[in-house]
């Protein structure tokens, strides 16, 4: 999975391959999947939710340019291989989903698996996690319509930001904060699942 859908495509971060060789991507997925957990697309983990394709957490994650020391917040945790793969990367990660079934899931295969610097919230990703902001890097794993305003507040200084923008087919966009503003590039056209907002 690595050579051929990590490396060879283009991904240079060193820390970024090592935490995707060290990560058990099959203890991610549902058993019926497990045979095909390491082939490089989105496989489904219930509840209409999916575990991105790897290439695409490789690519995300060498993004965000994390050295070591950061707190990193994720929106939308679903199976909790995302979370694991920063853990390996930097020093806390806050990670949230709205859907409880699937952080009851993902807290408990993190626990197994020995992560210590993951905290794990059933919550509106839109609204993000005001009570540890700021944060040095944020990524988003589910699409919503629009940048979270929140986000945006919610991300330090020089701080950046990966998500997925758009209905049907998205637009990856890689946000840096630059005095208090939020500067937006277009990566790739990508296809997440949609970010589901709380009742009201």
């Amino acid at each position: 999975m690595v050579q051929e859908q990590i490396i060879e495509r283009g991904i240079r971060d060193k820390k970024v391959i090592a935490a995707l060789l060290k990560v058990p991507r099959h203890r991610f997925v549902p058993s019926e999947y497990k045979n095909s957990a390491y082939i490089d697309s989105p496989l489904p983990i219930g509840y209409n939710q999916t575990i991105s394709q790897p290439y695409i957490v490789a690519l995300m994650t060498e993004l965000l340019q994390l050295r070591g020391d950061e707190k990193v917040l994720e929106i939308g945790t679903g199976s909790g291989y995302q979370a694991a793969i920063l853990a390996e990367l930097t020093k806390e990660v806050y990670t949230i989903e709205i859907l409880e079934p699937l952080v009851r899931e993902a807290e408990t295969r993190l626990m197994n698996l020995g992560y210590q610097n993951i905290k794990v919230k059933c919550g509106d990703g839109f609204l993000g996690w005001e009570e540890f902001a700021p944060f040095d890097a944020i990524i988003v794993t589910c699409a919503p319509l629009e940048i979270p305003p929140r986000l945006i507040e919610q991300l330090r200084e020089k701080g950046r930001m990966i998500i997925p923008v758009g209905k049907r087919f998205q637009e990856l966009k890689l946000i840096i904060k630059e005095e208090g503003k939020a500067t937006v590039k277009d990566i790739i056209p990508v296809r997440f699942v949609p970010m589901i907002r709380a009742k009201r």
